[in-house]
This record gives structure tokens, C-alpha cells and sequence, in this order.
């Protein structure tokens, strides 16, 4: 598939979006309890005739989170966080959030819509936004929050081949989550399953 078609699809399935619509998250009746609004930016990078490795278009940016962090070290994430009192959109928490851990300027991305809200066991209802990044982009990561930035392409995601369902015991109860490894980065949990919205996006309206 070439990056024009993607972007074009995605801009046209975003532009009609699932109002009010959210997934229930990875764990068994998050959606039945109050949850904290959060914003998560989903950067899709543009490489203007290149290739990464072995696959061409776009990319999405990924984040490693620092192995002594509270919540979820070591994960794979994108950049964001909880909504603060001065954010007066979504948007503009995935944007500062962005600025913030990797040092993204909010003026390298073009936000094109959003995916359905995504809520969590940790209380949490997350909407990702999803923004086109054309390089160079001149990261600067926040050493405390973030361990490393990479790039694994759009394709990977796309294909039904990378998607994986895990399921773990805690307790009582089994939780259910998304994983799609990619080489020897193992993404799971809210992070894959917001990707997975974006693969039934364009699975069901492109």
C-alpha cells in the first residue's frame, strides 16, 4: 500500500468518527466506573521516498518508558498523559504532552482526527489523536519519563498477521489484551490496543 493511500484513507475515515463510542479497555468492566480524561498523540511519520528497512510509508513513533517510572515502566507507549486544567481539548493535552516527553514541536504535526476513546483499568479515558509528522522533527527526549524513541512502520500494524490475544489471571478475573511485537519491542496492552482501533478503522471504513 503507498503512504498516499493510507493518509488518504485514514483522513477520510477520520472525518467520520464513532461519536461517544469507546472501548472498554484491558480490563473486565472498566467502563462501568468514573474515569479521568487523557489524551495520547498517535504520530504517524511521513518519510517523503523512503524506506524503513524493508518497508515503505508511513511509520508510527513510539515511545520507551523508563524502566523506574510508578506506572508501567518499560513499556512501549505513545507520548501522553492526563488531562491538565489549562488543556482545552484532547488535543492539546496530546500536543504538550508530546512537547513535553519527546520535545516535539506542536508546529511539526498535523492532526487529523481521533480514534474512539480508549478506557483503562487504571481509570483512565484516553482519547488518541492521531497527527501526520513530516521530518527532520529534532527530538529531545525527557531522560526521567522517556528511555528511547524508534519508528516501526504503519504496514506492521495494518497487518492481521502482527496481532496477538493474551489473556492473564489476576485474581478472580482474566484480562484480556492486544500485543503486536515488533522485532524486540513487545507492545501490548492500551498501547496496541489503540492500534488496534486504528487497523479497524480503516478495516471497516477505508
Amino acid at each position: 500500500m503507498m503512504a498516499d493511500d493510507v493518509v488518504t484513507r485514514l483522513r477520510r475515515c477520520l472525518a467520520r468518527p464513532d461519536e461517544g463510542s469507546a472501548t472498554d479497555g484491558d480490563w473486565p468492566g472498566a467502563g462501568g466506573r468514573a474515569h479521568r480524561p487523557a489524551a495520547v498523540l498517535v504520530p504517524l511519520v511521513l518519510h517523503e521516498g523512503q524506506a524503513m528497512g524493508a518497508h515503505k510509508g508511513p511509520t508510527v513513533l513510539l515511545t520507551r518508558r523508563t524502566d523506574h517510572l510508578h506506572h508501567h515502566p518499560g513499556q512501549i507507549s505513545f507520548p501522553g498523559g492526563g488531562m491538565e486544567s489549562g488543556d482545552v481539548s484532547a488535543e492539546a493535552t496530546a500536543l504538550r504532552e508530546a512537547r513535553e516527553e519527546i520535545g516535539l514541536a506542536p508546529d511539526r504535526v498535523e492532526i487529523i482526527g481521533h480514534l474512539p476513546d480508549y478506557l483503562t483499568g487504571t481509570g483512565f479515558r484516553v482519547t488518541p489523536v492521531v497527527g501526520l509528522l513530516r521530518p527532520p522533527l529534532a527530538l529531545e527526549l525527557d531522560a526521567f519519563e522517556v528511555a528511547e524513541v524508534f519508528e516501526a512502520p504503519l504496514a506492521h500494524f495494518l497487518d492481521p498477521a502482527s496481532h496477538r490475544r493474551h489473556t492473564l489471571r489476576v485474581g478472580n478475573a482474566s484480562r484480556h489484551f492486544h500485543a503486536m511485537p515488533y522485532g524486540d519491542y513487545f507492545i501490548w496492552g492500551a498501547t496496541a490496543g489503540m492500534l488496534m482501533s486504528l487497523y479497524r478503522l480503516l478495516a471497516e471504513k477505508g
